[in-house]
């Protein structure tokens, strides 16, 4: 018996051991982890004046910066999330802001600024540097835009809402923990107390994806929450957004452009407009840049306006670059100085000539000088507006690579965006092809009222037609006049036939060793386009260049006038 008790106390010590561990084991698997998690790098916070931005209901890319206190976003971040209407002055050290009737400015570095005449300050530098990297106060970015923000330390980070949906909240109804991943055995983000209010961002089997009210964003066990509904937050209204009052007509505009190359050239008006019927706007290309500081070349004559105005046409002249020679667009209209200068004195020529209206064409504005192009329309909106000058702006039939020109920004301060419905072939095409075939003239009218309203859209239709030659790899074209491209047919003996898929007549013929060919612009085409641009109501029709056109034309147009 002796010998059997030691057997059957080392039995019972082993049963002891093996459920202590087989407990142990089951305590392991079903307790909660009390294991933290690194906030610091939960949020990704990379300093003491970094802060990390949840947008909404996720934690973004972009981090705001604290210094002094204040909380500042760089300019990109700003223009993505809440206004791209701050403009930066690199040049001059500035933070612009165009309203419909004044330019705020202020000097980065400082807390002051001017609004038009008046000035202010505020009780935090409005913007700043780091680096190249420009930084603008939260708080002065909510004077322009409707959003809410909050701080929270500890680790620094910032909640941002731009949007105020509905939402579903719920109330946490025992003591736990918002974990990092839905799970026991996940890191503790947060600690929260019974009647905390979560929102419950998604709900699973047994656990749900919740953001604490200091933006947190875990996972709580179901069973911890209780009392779910949907709850509609409170909008953030402060901001009204102003109101761009536009120098708009109430009838169809038939804006002629009229080639002029110096000031005797100005005689030719008559003879012009002699076969026109139905135009109501002449656009002479007048005011050509020079040089960089913002000035121009002017061939405007009193006596060409004062014979418009005694035909009942309004002149609204053109102001161009494409004869600019060794003009930098950048330098032209990045600095506020030069920009400013260039408005005024296209302002002051405009009043001194009595002009109804300005007609912007500047053409292959490179990628850099996009945003300032975009800055001087709204600033020269704003005299053009006081003193009820027309302000008209061309552009390219809408591409990917043109998408800089911002039109929409332009169909809301500029009163008129133009389409140049034309050179969809031009003379550094690599193949041949029609100048505007009715495929690219209808995409470029859709994508353009797409972000521009309509009766704020103008087409422009080409006058001119480009005759091809192709001679093995080499292709080479010139542009004519509609009555010049008719005698290219005669004389050649083409003959033409409708080409459906253009819109056009079309012509080719072989001469030795040239492939010749000739998508014609005429009366048949240009009735279609017009009745593209009747069946998206736009504001009107504008015609690259008089004195290129064959007389047929204008009864065409004055149909689509009168419609």
């Amino acid at each position: 018996m002796k010998k059997v008790i030691p057997v059957i106390i080392a039995i019972v010590l082993i049963i002891v051991v093996a459920a202590a561990g087989f407990g142990a084991k089951l305590l392991e698997k079903y307790s909660y982890s009390k294991e933290r998690a690194d906030l610091t790098e939960y949020f990704g916070v990379t300093g003491s004046d970094d802060v990390p931005v949840i947008l909404q209901d996720e934690r973004i890319e972009e981090h705001a910066k604290l210094w002094d206190g204040v909380c500042y976003f760089d300019l990109a971040m700003v223009h993505k999330y809440f206004n791209d209407r701050f403009y930066e002055d690199k040049k001059e050290g500035l933070l612009l802001y165009a309203l419909p009737d004044k330019i705020v400015r202020t000097e980065i570095g400082t807390n002051t600024l001017t609004s038009g005449s008046e000035a202010g300050t505020r009780d935090y530098v409005i913007a700043r540097y780091e680096g190249d990297m420009l930084y603008i106060a939260a708080d002065y970015v909510k004077e322009y835009a409707n959003f809410s923000y909050e701080l929270f330390t500890d680790p620094n980070h910032m909640q941002v809402y731009t949007e105020w949906n509905e939402r579903q909240v719920a109330v946490i109804a025992k003591d736990t923990q918002v974990r990092y991943q839905g799970g026991i055995k996940s890191d503790i983000l947060k600690d929260v107390s019974k009647g905390d209010e979560v929102v419950v961002l998604e709900t699973m089997e047994n656990w749900s994806k919740v953001k604490t009210k200091d933006a947190f964003i875990g996972y709580v066990e179901n069973k911890k929450l209780e009392g779910q509904r949907a709850q509609t937050p409170i909008p953030v209204t402060d901001y009204v957004e102003p109101v761009y009052e536009s120098n708009t007509r109430d009838y169809k505009i038939n804006m002629a452009w009229h080639g002029v190359g110096s000031k005797e050239g100005n005689e030719t008006l008559d003879a012009m407009l002699s076969q026109t019927k139905g135009v109501n706007v002449i656009s002479p290309t007048w005011f050509t840049l020079v040089g960089n500081e913002g000035d121009f070349s002017s061939f405007a004559t009193q006596s060409y306006v004062d014979k418009a105005h005694d035909r009942g046409i309004e002149v609204w002249a053109l102001v161009g670059n494409v004869e600019s020679v060794d003009v930098d667009m950048y330098e032209v209209l990045a600095g506020t100085t030069n920009r400013t200068h260039l408005i005024e004195g296209l302002i002051n020529t405009a009043l001194e000539y009595n002009l109804d209206g300005l007609n912007i064409d500047f053409e292959n504005i490179s990628l850099d000088a996009g945003e300032p192009f975009v800055e001087f329309i709204r600033e020269l909106s704003i005299p053009c507006r006081e003193h009820g000058i027309v302000l008209s702006v061309d552009n390219y039939v809408p591409m990917g690579h043109t998408d800089h020109y911002n039109r929409a920004e332009q169909g809301l301060v500029a009163d008129y965006v133009v389409i140049m419905g034309y050179d969809e072939h031009y003379s550094g095409s690599d193949e041949a092809g029609s100048v505007a075939s009715i495929s690219f003239v209808e995409r470029g009218i859709s994508d353009t009222v797409e972000q521009v309203p309509a009766e704020k859209v103008i087409n422009g239709i080409p006058f001119y037609t480009r005759i091809w030659e192709t001679a093995g790899t080499n292709i080479s074209s010139q542009a004519v006049g509609m009555e010049m491209a008719q005698a290219y047919i005669r004389e050649h003996g083409i003959t033409t036939r409708w080409d459906e898929e253009t819109c056009q007549n079309y012509g080719e013929f072989q001469s030795g060793d040239s492939f010749c060919q000739v998508w014609l612009e005429d009366a048949e085409s240009i009735r279609v386009k017009l009745n593209i641009m009747q069946k998206y109501e736009i504001a009107g029709v504008a015609e690259w260049k008089l004195g290129f056109e064959e007389p047929s034309v204008w009864d065409v147009i004055e149909e689509y006038m009168n419609q």
